[in-house]
């Protein structure tokens, strides 16, 4: 019977690729095509769906369309990490290209003045295709939709351009829909085979579906920290679309699914006529896809929570946020419990909700427009008279990255007109900035602070916390008077640092701010010898921390004026404050001390390919690449046992499982002759079983609920999942790991449940979770009763060298500015420790 159904699955696709595809496939017959208008095949050379887009050509092709049709007009608004430029088309009607500029104006108007008669204008809806790269049914389907838009003809069609913009994205991810198509095209065969087992469908580590750096780029809505998402967000900001939608695959044995998502799930931020509305858009896509007979399903899954996602960022900005999922081919067709699923197939499922979209947005547009009046009306008149503030008196660069994020959505920010205390918290001004709450983006404001510690569902498809000024690591304060603001900022400058004076004896600057890690590394780059304090001083009547580096201006490979002109250099590129000392006596110790202990410079890899996360990697390759300018060499684990590790001081061991046995005895041996090995999350597991560190763990006991049903089972398991909440840490600040800290106290991200015991030894947990350490986010409270007072990070030798682990990812995302520091200390004083 088995051999029976494989057979006729194979003669259903060979069927299908028999037949010719034609471009008829996907599109509606109840308009005519004009014939100046190019198809997609006259340009790329095959037909939609043939063959995987790559985005050279996907480029090409809306290129093309922009200059053959007066319905379109394209910009480029940057480049991705690989180059590739960020494109975004302006489809609507001709009579509406000619006053575009003024159509966008009077939008943004009606969305500050709710007396503003909005039925005569046109909705905005901004559609964005394949965010990860290797859902590419998206941006294929891109190339039918923009052909559709600009060819077909008719009062239908006409209708739809007058009173609709579109912001047209076919590829949010560029560089990952490069990658896939790749991968998907030379592993194609002239004879499409759906076996599952092929090639085709089991994509090389690290797969399409992230970008160059393999961050999941539909996770970056909210922090902004990557360039395909500050061109888009530009965008958003620039239009406030009234509706935007999200394309993307799920699993082969999938159908089709459109929001919402479960209602239990949807962020109680977010107004409930956002959700009615989107239920209402619901009704046009059910419609279309009973049309072409294609089965869908809706509010059985996913969610609105997470305000950094694409489908869920617009409803706290006014719009309504639409998350589409299909069913994967992951190549050209594929065997599934549906039968046969062509790519073509799913090139036309979302084709057909991109127009059932557009159909929703037309008939519904005066109501949809009305609602996004009354979201910034009722934002503005609930935004109380006080401010937020936040900032670190030590950390410039810190406070201004987190203003950043601020500017780049168009959130007011004001400098602090004096210092003050609050909670005994000090704030710096020109090292803090106040947030207005009577703005126009107020909502958005308390979403990305918030603070949520109690939940309707114990599921969550992401984070359940992201609160950012404990992901930036800054002190915060609200519900302060207005009177604490100074003038707005309209642009952010960075601080103007320098050397104070030429010194015959050397120079010293604190390790307090962000951007140290990146001096240091271009001091002992150069050959010069650096030094880090091991304790408090004072020089000259100034005090000086933990980690002070001190640079002696004797012994260097630069003679006295030569080593001022190069530091100075480094100071102001890294908005660093250095100082010049006239003397090596201090109060404490002296400059000449063995507590001040030189510092090596760093050659750090770190473990790739099979076995290990490619987000928890792509997240370190960045952190040192772009943010400190570090050569990382990546160890694909295909070879690493083939590696002479000794050229290396330091290796990353990302989150992974388990490593090749081989790999493991070279590592053990590498580590006895004086390595330092840094292992992340699950990797803690790993070590400690295979007896590279030694350390016990709380084991949690599943929730005791009783009578359970067999529909419910995976509610029970599901709810001892920590997604990703904020705890609570004390730190000893004269341990290595925690060098450039001002406070007693740390917030860490966590999405692991590793509960390591403390030492026995007090100095031996040098960051330890308080005995009450929840801050933000769901955790259940099993967990949480086995995270208390537990440890995230152990240090222990072995041999010559040293094994850290870090049970919580330091570097979540790009923008957990605060705990970045810590994987550096671990980096640069490792031996240390």
């Amino acid at each position: 019977m088995k051999k029976l159904t494989v057979l006729f699955l194979l003669f259903c696709v060979s069927t299908f690729s028999q037949k010719k595809l034609d471009l008829s496939y996907y599109l509606p017959t109840d308009v005519t095509y004009n014939k100046n208008i190019p198809t997609p095949k006259s340009v790329i050379g095959h037909e939609v769906g043939e063959w995987h887009i790559t985005h050279d050509k996907l480029v090409e092709y809306m290129k093309t369309l922009a200059k053959a049709s007066n319905r379109i007009t394209i910009e480029d608004r940057g480049k991705t990490y690989e180059g590739r430029p960020l494109l975004l088309l302006t489809i609507t009607s001709p009579g509406n290209q000619q006053q575009i500029e003024e159509i966008r104006k009077n939008h943004i108007k009606a969305t500050n003045d709710s007396s503003i008669d909005v039925s005569n204008q046109p909705i905005v809806v901004y559609q964005g295709f394949s965010i990860h790269g290797n859902e590419a049914s998206g941006s294929n389907a891109a190339l039918a939709a923009a052909y559709y838009l600009a060819a077909a003809e008719g009062s239908k069609i006409d209708e739809l351009l007058k009173n609709t913009v579109i912001l047209f994205d076919p590829s949010l991810n560029p560089d990952g829909l490069q990658r896939f198509a790749y991968w998907a095209n030379t592993n194609k065969a002239n004879n499409i085979n759906p076996d599952p087992n092929d090639r085709e469908y089991h994509e090389v580590w690290p797969g399409g579906r992230t970008n160059h750096y393999w961050f999941d780029m539909n996770r970056d809505w909210l922090p902004v920290q990557l360039p395909e998402s500050k061109a888009r967000i530009a965008s958003f900001h620039k239009w406030l679309p009234n509706i935007l939608t999200d394309h993307h695959e799920m699993g082969t044995n999938s159908t089709f699914f459109f929001q919402p998502g479960i209602p239990s799930r949807t962020n109680p931020l977010t107004p409930q006529m956002n959700q009615d509305l989107t239920k209402e858009i619901a009704g046009y896509h059910a419609k279309a896809f009973d049309k072409i007979g294609s089965t869908y399903y809706s509010e059985e899954s996913f969610d609105d929570f997470y305000y950094g996602k694409g489908s869920t960022f617009p409803d706290i900005n006014g719009s309504i946020g639409i998350l589409f999922e299909q069913g994967s081919s992951r190549g050209h067709a594929q065997e599934s419990e549906n039968g046969i699923l062509t790519f073509p197939f799913t090139i036309r499922n979302q084709f057909t909700a991109a127009l059932s979209t557009l159909e929703a947005a037309k008939n519904m547009r005066t109501k949809i427009k009305k609602y996004q009046q009354d979201f910034y009306k009722n934002s503005r008149n609930s935004g109380e008279n006080k401010a937020i503030v936040f900032g670190d008196e030590k950390d410039a660069a810190k406070t201004n990255h987190l203003a950043e994020v601020l500017k780049r959505h168009q959130i007011k920010i004001h400098e602090l007109k004096t210092d003050f205390s609050s909670n005994g918290k000090k704030f710096k001004k020109g090292y803090s900035y106040v947030v207005p709450m009577n703005q126009k983006n107020q909502r958005l404001v308390k979403a990305m602070f918030d603070v949520r510690k109690t939940f309707k569902d114990s599921l969550f498809y992401d984070v359940s916390a992201w609160t950012f000024n404990h992901a930036f690591g800054v002190d915060f304060a609200d519900n302060i008077s207005l009177s604490k603001a100074g003038k707005e900022v309209t642009k952010l400058k960075e601080k103007v640092r320098e050397v104070s004076n030429k010194s015959s004896v050397g120079y010293l600057f604190p390790w307090n701010e962000y951007y140290t890690p990146k001096a240091l590394n271009t001091i002992l780059e150069r050959g010069l010898r650096a030094k880090v304090a091991m304790k408090q001083f004072k020089n000259d009547g100034n005090s000086y921390d933990y980690g002070t580096i001190f640079i002696p201006a004797q012994n260097q490979k630069l003679n006295g004026t030569e080593l001022f002109q190069f530091l100075e250099k480094i100071a102001q590129e890294n908005h660093i404050e250095m100082k010049g000392v006239s003397t090596g006596l201090n109060e404490g110790i002296d400059l000449g001390s063995r507590n001040f202990r030189a510092i090596k410079q760093p050659k750090v890899a770190m473990l790739v390919g099979n076995g290990i996360t490619s987000y928890d990697a792509g997240e370190i390759w960045h952190l040192l690449d772009q943010r400190f300018d570090m050569k990382l060499t990546k160890l694909d684990m295909s070879y690493a046992t083939r590696v002479d590790l000794s050229r290396y001081t330091t290796i990353i061991v990302p989150n992974s499982y388990s490593i090749d046995s081989r790999l493991e005895t070279k590592l053990k041996t590498w580590v006895k002759n004086g390595g330092v090995l840094i292992g992340y999350r699950n990797a803690v597991s790993w070590l400690s079983n295979k007896k590279f560190i030694n350390v016990k763990f709380n084991k949690t006991k599943i929730d005791t609920v009783e009578n359970v049903s067999f529909e419910n089972r995976s509610l029970q398991s599901g709810a001892q999942v920590i997604g990703g909440a904020i705890f609570e840490a004390k730190i000893d600040r004269s341990h290595p790991v925690n060098f450039g800290y001002k406070n007693d106290k740390i917030a860490l991200f966590r999405n692991t449940r590793q509960f390591i015991q403390p030492n026995k030894k007090s100095y031996n947990n040098p960051i330890q979770y308080t005995n009450n350490p929840l801050l933000s986010g769901y955790i259940s409270k099993e967990n949480l009763k086995e995270l208390k007072n537990t440890v995230p990070f152990v240090v222990q030798r072995l041999g010559a060298g040293r094994v850290i682990v870090f049970t919580d990812n330091t570097n979540f995302r790009a923008f957990w500015y605060g705990t970045n520091k810590l994987l550096m200390n671990a980096i640069f004083f490792g031996k240390l420790m």
